[in-house]
């Protein structure tokens, strides 16, 4: 094992007398060629390329003498230091930091960055990225090769976002562009970049010095915050889950009584990186709860006022989700993969359809005990797990404790049991 191994973050300033004096002991640095071809390299260490981090490490520890690991930005922050310090290398590090690309991204569009969700984009998960931004105002993405500008475009599709891209950020081609994310698809990016990912409603951000602008959305207005990230307190009036329906602009729908939408939200289990189908979408209820869990949601109905009232929703409780005007199952065949769907009517042949995009979860609810054996089959055919619940909810006048409403209903779910 090597007998020291300083990790040094360069955010393309002058490295620290620290980072000079590790470097000069250094008998083998690790970096990207950009890293190795730095003046301060000792001209007899042993240098490594840094493609895969194991890769490194499994070297750096059969090393005897001193060991240097050059990277960007931060390297504790996303960065190489966990891959080096994980169990099976055995590595202890030392770390000079540097400031994140993240920051300096923000910093050069004069942007505070406290309240983003901040995410990293690889090729094989990249629409948990992608969900995220869809889900979320202010998002930067850590891109990787497969993984940047004009990717994120693509899946994002008709979702138009401003994108703020920030190309080698710290060297002398360093290039920031903002445009909207329908015309980062139509240009060649170079990498590393960092994109920040804006959409909501406020003012634009202003380009930074020196930047090349394209046309740009609006930036979110968001309050001053006390939690890094998304306010789980925001909007700061709204708490509880699983509001009356007449929270949400009032219609109540077949099926939306309050306690069985607790109950398929709880099934579902919306997260951070979801994309949540919910077809049916009545009052937009469910979807805005959705929502509020920070799960991307697209909202299905066929009636244009149910898709207005949740609009309307979504807009009131300050979340962000994509209404889609349509019948399914036609509607869904262009919509893009989920990750759990929740189904408010359509029945049998909509269960079908949707068993056959594989989502994790599928939620729905029957009337009667004929249409959920037929659900369950759907289901089961579909080869999901199925569990059925026959929910019945009895709403009081607790002025004279007197029933003043009644629900019952079938509540089936089905859980994936194969990819």
């Amino acid at each position: 094992m090597a007998d020291r191994v300083t990790v040094i973050g360069w955010d393309g300033s002058p490295l620290s007398d620290a980072a000079r004096s590790a470097l000069a002991a250094a008998t083998l640095v690790a970096g990207a060629a950009h890293h190795l071809a730095l003046p301060e390299l000792p001209p007899t260490a042993e240098r490594v390329r840094l493609g895969s981090v194991d890769l490194a490490a499994r070297r750096i520890a059969q090393h005897r003498g001193s060991a240097v690991v050059l990277a960007d930005g931060d390297p504790g922050f996303f960065g190489v230091v966990r891959t080096l310090r994980a169990p099976e290398h055995g590595l202890e590090v030392e770390v000079v930091p540097a400031v994140s690309s993240v920051a300096t991204a923000f910093a050069r569009a004069g942007m505070p960055w406290d309240d983003a969700q901040i995410v990293v984009a690889h090729a094989r998960d990249l629409r948990r990225a992608v969900n995220v931004c869809r889900a979320h105002p202010k998002v930067a993405v850590l891109t990787s090769p497969g993984a940047g500008p004009a990717e994120l475009a693509l899946l994002l599709g008709d979702v138009h976002r401003t994108f703020v891209i920030c190309e080698e950020l710290g060297t002398a081609r360093e290039r920031v562009t903002v445009l909207t994310s329908d015309k980062a698809a139509d240009h060649a990016w170079r990498d590393p970049n960092v994109v920040i990912v804006i959409g909501g409603s406020g003012a634009a951000p202003s380009p930074p010095q020196g930047a090349v602008q394209g046309s740009g959305h609006p930036r979110p207005r968001t309050p001053g915050g006390w939690i890094a990230g998304r306010d789980p307190g925001y909007p700061p009036a709204l708490r509880g889950w699983a509001l009356p329906t007449d929270a949400y602009g009032g219609g109540r729908c077949e099926g939306e009584s309050t306690e069985l939408r607790a109950a398929q939200l709880a099934r579902l289990g919306p997260r951070v990186g979801d994309l949540v189908w919910d077809i049916g979408s009545g009052s937009g209820a469910l979807s805005v709860e959705a929502a509020r869990f920070g799960a991307a949601v697209l909202a299905v109905d066929r009636d244009a006022d149910a898709c207005g009232r949740t609009t309307a929703a979504a807009r009131r409780y300050g979340v962000q989700l994509q209404v889609v005007h349509g019948t399914a199952p036609q509607v869904l065949e262009d919509l893009p993969e989920p990750d759990v769907v929740r189904i408010g009517g359509g029945g049998a042949p909509v269960v079908r359809a949707c068993a056959a995009r594989r989502p994790e979860r599928i939620v729905t609810h029957a009337a009667t005990r004929d249409e959920a054996e037929a659900v369950g089959r759907a289901l089961a055919e579909g080869g999901y797990a199925v569990e059925c619940a026959l929910l019945q909810s009895v709403e009081l006048d607790t002025t004279a404790w007197v029933e003043r409403e009644r629900a019952v209903a079938f509540l089936l779910s089905g859980r994936r049991t194969h990819p």
